[in-house]
């Protein structure tokens, strides 16, 4: 329903995932696991942290860097 997928941020054409997790089914929008933990952009330029927990893109490395010079320079 149209309700549902705006509240989950679902539009036309987005890919989704269904599966049950003991008695709840769970929808939600597809995300690769090589997309950018900040921007969602998938590249071959994205690069693996933290064992591969975090993945980030150079676009995303440029805002976290900016945004930590900020935390830093407070």
């Amino acid at each position: 329903p149209m309700e549902i997928r705006r509240s989950l941020g679902i539009v036309e054409k987005d890919s989704l995932e269904m599966f049950i997790e003991e008695d709840q089914i769970i929808l939600r929008k597809y995300q690769s696991p090589r997309a950018c933990a900040l921007t969602g952009d998938i590249s071959d330029s994205n690069i693996s942290l933290a064992n591969g927990k975090i993945i980030v893109s150079p676009n995303g490395m440029e805002l976290l860097i900016k945004k930590l010079q900020q935390y830093l320079l407070k």
